[in-house]
């Protein structure tokens, strides 16, 4: 180290009795540092016998949530910001520490300096967050922090009077000006006041696409909605516990450590979900609920075993972002929200009466549709397609008035105990907080009006769109119905409920098949080289209480394929759709229904799943 001396220190004495000087003020500061240390030995000894005690936590580390292909959906990773006190960093090492940043070196010196010269608040500055540990700047950094630089500081000093007084009597010469020097040092330092300060985030890959079925953590990284709420005991782990006592005796410590609680870490979570498929199916119904202006819009899909390959909402947020909040972004309306399925409840209403007898669903068999029925009025544009009709033309068009002259060849008691078989009004057990498992209003309770409103999806039921897709996998299993399945390796019994036979199921099929056909309500839904079965739906929303006769309306398609050996199904719904239009001109606007919307998104997303998997060949083109 060397000393440069400033102002008028000892001028007259000259370089060589300062120099001396200094040797004897350095020698005489060792000898009392030794004499006090001695003096000290006491003291230590006493302190030697010392118990001391801490507790330790030992964090959990948060499981994550993968697909079917173990694909991450939700992880847990460790980020890093850069805190900077300005009034340790030293003024030599500013530029390299803005290279080191990727910051302008003149916006670092403005920053470094305002917080140096801030009368009040925290001398801190962050000055980067939200890093990765392979970041760049953080490789900077730990590369800079390695690195030396001469650093020159001014100094104040007041000599010690005793030493001053030893080195007069030593030199012999009585020392002018015994007040505060100044001294300039020079050394090489490493930089001073950067820290690197860690902390654990979740993040999630597939940001909004999913984000509704996920939910996500909150700020002490506990699961807030969806996946990450209903498993939260399972993927928040249990943090370790312990306390560790030293003992010193003497020069030697002893340690005991004590383990309160055992660390457990989270446990990873496998969905049936498939991100591709997922990816797909929510692209799909936010391009259809922007395109038609809906409220919002959901979908399912389900392989024919009945696990679940995707579940999206919209609208919907990115949960990676932590600025922005509404809890509607969140709602899984899948699950959550109960709904009249509409027209979409018609196949079921044959299938039961093809079962009972009373309908053989034949080419020559014509259901009356000439005359009403209670409410369900008949007239020029209802006797279109003729007096009498088959049930081929009923579920083509979505005949309500056909459908309700079948309805009324059934028992209350039969339809109620059918749709109770194929899971209406009941829980599915997926995500219990949130499921809500609709209503079947015992058949007690119908008067005929009920009865006649849900052979076509209204009155006494009200369902989940989950419920109505399981309802639809009697088409791709011979006429049962297994249950829904979100968890992979979850303990949920693979059994399956036998609704109706091979052989009737197999007869609807056929006519849904031309449903989604140019001569059905479902044309939009058909996709070139891919067999299709399906139905429309469309159903007024009920708004404060009763029935909205303006406008508002959910409208549904429900469709799988490829029809003979259905591998997908699916359900979409749009909320209130505004904007629609006729099929022979673009430009001209008509009343939404599920034909012209929901029928739509379907074609969207099934066609990408359809085309990506390998195991399907297209066919001639329809």
């Amino acid at each position: 180290m060397k000393f440069t001396r400033v102002q008028n220190y000892w001028n007259r004495q000259g370089l060589i009795k300062y120099s001396f000087f200094v040797i004897i003020a350095v020698f005489v500061y060792q000898a009392i540092s030794i004499h006090s240390q001695k003096l000290g030995s006491t003291s230590l000894q006493q302190k030697a016998a010392i118990k001391s005690e801490k507790n330790l936590t030992q964090k959990a580390s948060r499981g994550n949530i993968l697909d079917r292909n173990g694909n991450i959906l939700a992880i847990s990773l460790i980020q890093q910001k850069v805190n900077l006190d300005p009034t340790l960093v030293q003024d030599e090492f500013i530029p390299m520490l803005a290279e080191a940043l990727q910051l302008p070196f003149n916006e670092l010196e403005r920053k470094i300096k305002d917080k140096r010269q801030a009368s009040s608040g925290s001398k801190q500055l962050i000055i980067k967050e939200n890093l990765a540990l392979t970041d760049p700047i953080i490789i900077n950094l730990r590369k800079l922090k390695r690195q030396k630089l001469e650093v020159c500081k001014s100094t104040m000093i007041t000599p010690s009077k005793t030493l001053l007084e030893r080195a007069e009597s030593l030199v012999g010469i009585e020392i002018d000006n015994k007040n505060e020097v100044e001294v300039l040092r020079c050394k090489g330092e490493k930089i001073s006041g950067v820290a690197l300060q860690s902390s654990t985030f979740r993040y999630y890959p597939k940001a909004e696409s999913i984000s509704p079925l996920l939910g996500r953590t909150n700020n002490e990284n506990i699961g807030a909605f969806g996946i990450e709420s209903e498993f939260d005991y399972l993927l928040a782990g249990s943090d370790g516990r312990a306390k560790i006592t030293a003992n010193k005796q003497g020069s030697n410590i002893y340690y005991q450590t004590e383990i309160s609680q055992a660390l457990q870490q989270g446990e990873d979570i496998q969905l049936t979900i498939d991100a591709d498929v997922q990816f797909h199916v929510f692209n799909a119904i936010k391009k259809s609920a922007e395109f038609h202006l809906a409220d919002s819009a959901s979908a399912i899909v389900l392989s024919a075993n009945g696990e679940i390959l995707a579940l999206a909402n919209y609208p919907a947020a990115d949960p990676n972002d932590r600025q922005n909040y509404d809890p509607q972004d969140y709602r899984n309306r899948v699950l959550a929200d109960k709904l009249e399925p509409g027209s979409t409840m018609k196949p079921f209403t044959m299938l039961l009466a093809l079962k009972k007898g009373v309908i053989t669903a034949t080419d020559d068999e014509l259901i009356d549709v000439s005359k009403s029925i209670g409410h369900i009025k008949t007239n020029r544009e209802v006797r279109k397609y003729g007096d009498a009709i088959t049930v081929k033309k009923i579920l083509e068009k979505s005949h309500n008035l056909g459908t309700v002259n079948v309805m009324e060849r059934l028992e209350a008691k039969d339809v109620y105990e059918t749709w109770q078989l194929l899971g209406f009004g009941e829980y599915q057990g997926l995500m219990p907080s949130i499921e809500n498992p609709g209503v079947l209003r015992h058949h007690s309770t119908w008067g005929l009006a009920d009865k006649r409103t849900i052979a076509y999806g209204h009155g006494p039921m009200n369902t989940n769109l989950a419920q109505l897709a399981r309802a639809y996998l009697v088409f791709a299993n011979e006429g049962s119905v297994p249950n829904l399945k979100l968890i992979i390796d979850d303990e949920v019994a693979e059994e399956s409920t036998q609704v109706f036979s091979a052989e009737i199921t197999n007869r609807i099929k056929e006519i849904l098949d031309s449903v989604a056909s140019n001569d059905g309500s479902g044309y939009r839904a058909s996709i070139n080289g891919y067999e299709i079965g399906g139905k429309t739906g469309t159903a007024e929303m009920v708004v404060a209480g009763k029935y909205n006769k303006d406008g508002a309306k959910r409208t549904y398609f429900v469709g799988f394929s490829p029809v003979e050996n259905p591998k997908y199904i699916m359900a979409v719904r749009l909320d209130y759709p505004k904007q629609c239009f006729v099929s022979w001109d673009p430009n001209i606007r008509n009343r939404c229904e599920g034909s012209n919307s929901a029928a739509m998104a379907f074609k969207d997303a099934m066609e990408k799943i359809l085309n990506a998997d390998a195991s399907i060949q297209p066919t001639a083109a329809n």
